[in-house]
């Protein structure tokens, strides 16, 4: 096990406290949420129990394969804010410092994302306190979880990730007792996944176009590797956590759908809901009133809400170590570079806290213009974060190879190369060109629909170009790749 590094004042290393327990639950908790408690219903809508499932899937496939891509560097070059760190040194470091600041922005504006959410849910029990109250209680606990070590960061996001965890269990076990009529439902058998268009309502074009939001919904998981400086042993705990990650999320999902598709009809106008504020109308409260559970919606209000500070406080850690990381390679101002005596990049987490309130309040001015944009700007932050893990990963086993080295020297060593990242690349890109494809097929083609969607490509290839000709980067030849473990 490697030790931990013991910051003292003036110093700049974090601490490695994190255990594959809190690794496992960090990427399960910054996945699962309203994704999946919220927004499956709609996905079953639009393209029917059949297609949700295809959709799950084929989203599962390139997950998959960005997280062994990411375990394999990982588990070898176990660095904070890895894959940035590592874009840097396999393909180019202007790409590095885009796929940097993206990912950064993309979690400071997830924190402001999740504070506008907690104000709406919190209105479900006190609608006559300001929204405000609540948002800046749940800022100063992220904050409080993020400031004060590693290991309250990884304990908090355990004991919210086992809330959401629990809740799809017992849901799972509800829904499969409702189907086979042991406990009392109305399950239709199998006529859900027949009847009219279904499975496939709305085809091939159905699928892809909740593609996208599934993809969207497994976003999250990269924080195991923005963790692997920061865990006990990351040769051995970063390839187990990846996974066990994977095949849980799998499960989660993929059942979850398929017991909703048994127990609600896919043409059932409540699905179409995607509201926070309209928790009544979550497949899984409609599935839990119908067993019989009087509390369904305040219980599912409640798991809602743990979701959403855990996704708050996953954005918070994700946001201020890779931008510690930034610091440390030059690439962001050299104040951000600070370690408090917890091991903690203070600094990093006051900007990123300050940043995201600042985001949220552009929600309460204007009618959330600003909000609106700064939102859809981030939407693409993800794919883009996931695009750059694929060609890393791609330019690194290269690299690896050219230099002489030999695979069986690697922790862990990714399947299916170089299928696998080649595929996850081509998967990333249609989820990226696809946000809103049907704006290209009006009758008049929506430019402002195409502005808002894509406004996230143009900044990052302006944070691309403009660092390449200022610094004037070129392509890390495979030869020269920089494979140092410090």
């Amino acid at each position: 096990m490697e030790d931990a590094a013991r910051p003292v004042s003036g110093q700049t290393h974090l601490e490695r406290k994190l255990k594959t327990r809190h690794l496992s639950m960090i990427a399960i908790g910054g996945t699962i949420g309203t994704g999946l408690f919220l927004a499956s219903g709609s996905i079953i809508h639009t393209a029917g129990p059949g297609g949700a499932v295809a959709a799950y899937l084929v989203a599962g496939v390139m997950v998959y394969f960005l997280m062994t891509s990411l375990a394999e560097m990982a588990a070898f070059i176990p660095i904070t804010g890895s894959f940035s760190t590592y874009t840097s040194r396999f393909v180019d470091p202007a790409l590095g410092f885009a796929i940097g600041w993206n990912y950064w922005y993309n979690n400071a504006i997830v924190v402001a994302l999740e504070l506008a959410a907690s104000s709406l849910i919190m209105k479900y029990w006190l609608p006559g306190v300001p929204g405000i109250v609540w948002s800046a209680l749940f800022l100063a606990l992220i904050f409080g979880l993020n400031i004060l070590s590693v290991k309250g960061y990884g304990e908090s996001e355990f004991w919210f990730a086992i809330i959401k965890v629990a809740t799809i269990i017992i849901f799972l076990a509800v829904g499969v007792l409702m189907i086979f009529g042991i406990m009392h439902g109305n399950s239709a058998g199998f006529e859900n996944f027949t009847k009219g268009p279904a499975p496939f309502n709305g085809g091939i074009f159905s699928i892809l176009g909740v593609f996208m939001v599934v993809g969207f919904a497994f976003q999250g998981t990269e924080l195991v590797g923005i963790a692997a400086g920061e865990s006990e042993n990351p040769k051995k705990n970063i390839p187990k956590a990846i996974k066990q990650i994977f095949w849980r999320l799998l499960l989660f999902y993929v059942l979850a759908i398929i017991v909703i598709g048994f127990l609600i009809s896919y043409d059932d106008p409540r699905l179409l809901s995607t509201d926070i504020q309209d928790i009544a109308v979550s497949p899984f409260t409609l599935v839990f009133k119908n067993a019989g559970f009087a509390m369904a919606a305040s219980v599912m209000n409640a798991v809602i809400l743990t979701s959403v500070l855990s996704a708050g406080n996953s954005a918070m850690y994700g946001a201020s170590r890779v931008l510690w990381v930034l610091a440390k390679e030059g690439k962001a101002p050299s104040f951000l570079k600070k370690v408090n005596a917890g091991g903690v990049p203070a600094n990093a987490v006051y900007f990123s806290a300050i940043i995201g309130m600042a985001a949220f309040l552009t929600s309460l001015f204007g009618e959330g213009t600003v909000y609106t944009w700064l939102l859809n700007a981030a939407g693409l932050s993800g794919f883009l974060s996931w695009l750059g893990i694929s060609i890393t990963h791609y330019r690194f086993r290269k690299a690896y190879l050219a230099q002489g080295r030999a695979l069986h020297d690697l922790p862990y060593v990714s399947k299916w190369f170089p299928l696998g990242p080649i595929l996850a690349t081509v998967l990333c890109l249609t989820a990226i060109f696809g946000q809103n494809y049907a704006a290209f097929f009006e009758t008049q083609i929506d430019w402002y629909g195409i502005l808002v969607s894509y406004i996230g490509l143009p900044l990052f290839l302006l944070a691309f170009l403009g660092y390449k000709m200022i610094k004037k980067t070129k392509m890390v030849p495979l030869q020269k790749a920089d494979f140092n473990q410090d």
